[in-house]
């Protein structure tokens, strides 16, 4: 039996996304304030040499306020810079094996539930794999941030991950034709949340980490209220990080971003 093996290039998830342009924005601010200053530097000369002095006291004055405005600027860059490196996190994709595994358990309990046959399973899969991909769709409609979906941080996968702010947001979704999660789901989400913050505590980034639930349900509505009653807090009194649960409806989905 062979294993494929693990991807060793790592990326970074950074605290903004706005640092994919800013070093090509940064570059050309900073050709701008040189022809600026050469420009000025070249009209206080001129200014001098005809004796211009009103002229040459005006481009003066222009230079010194460029050379605050580039020190200005040049510390705020910095700052930013360094803000940005203090919140790097390594991630990579999720292994297709993972993913796969992931997949089948969570088909065949709702297989288990529903009771079907064997022949309707990927008949399940097909509907569990449109669940999730637009349940994350809604969720990064919701919070107008980019989303990474099927990734790990620290070897733990997650069905996506979100950085709004300073949180690092980590997603799980299940698809609930029953009103109740089970507590094992429950759990192996709060252990792996746990990993990634005492990983995060480990690394000294300046993040703080969020366990996000999503529950893509297909059920009646006196079903929904029991899922609602059986997800209160006690389940998640003693949670190692803040847990944002939410419920979607599977139709209501398939209504905002499949059918007319």
């Amino acid at each position: 039996m062979s294993t494929s093996p693990r991807n060793p290039v790592a990326r970074q998830l950074d605290n903004s996304f706005v640092r994919i342009s800013q070093r090509p924005r940064a570059m050309r601010l900073t050709g701008l304030v040189i022809v600026i200053g050469a420009c000025l530097a070249l009209g206080l000369a001129m200014a001098i040499f005809l004796r211009a002095w009103v002229f040459a006291g005006f481009f003066g004055i222009s230079i010194v306020g460029l050379a605050v405005y580039s020190f200005l600027t040049s510390r705020t860059t910095r700052k930013l810079v360094a803000a940005q490196s203090g919140n790097r996190i390594d991630w990579e994709s999720a292994l297709p094996e993972v993913q796969r595994e992931s997949l089948n358990l969570e088909v065949l309990e709702l297989s288990r539930i529903l009771e079907v046959s064997s022949e309707q399973i990927s008949d399940l899969q097909s509907a569990y794999i449109v669940a999730e991909d637009l349940a994350l769709r809604q969720i990064q409609q919701e919070e107008q941030v980019p989303l990474l979906r099927h990734v790990s941080i620290g070897s733990v996968p997650f069905d996506a991950i979100l950085v709004k702010q300073d949180v690092l947001i980590c997603a799980e979704v299940a698809f609930l034709v029953a009103p109740d999660l089970r507590q094992e789901r429950i759990d192996s989400m709060l252990r792996k949340a746990a990993r990634v913050r005492r990983l995060i505590e480990q690394m000294n980034v300046t993040m703080t980490m969020r366990l996000m639930i999503i529950l893509v349900t297909q059920l009646a509505s006196e079903d929904e209220e029991r899922l609602r009653k059986s997800i209160s807090s006690k389940r998640f009194s003693n949670t190692p990080v803040d847990v944002d649960i939410r419920l979607l409806d599977f139709e209501a989905l398939q209504r905002i971003y499949v059918t007319d």
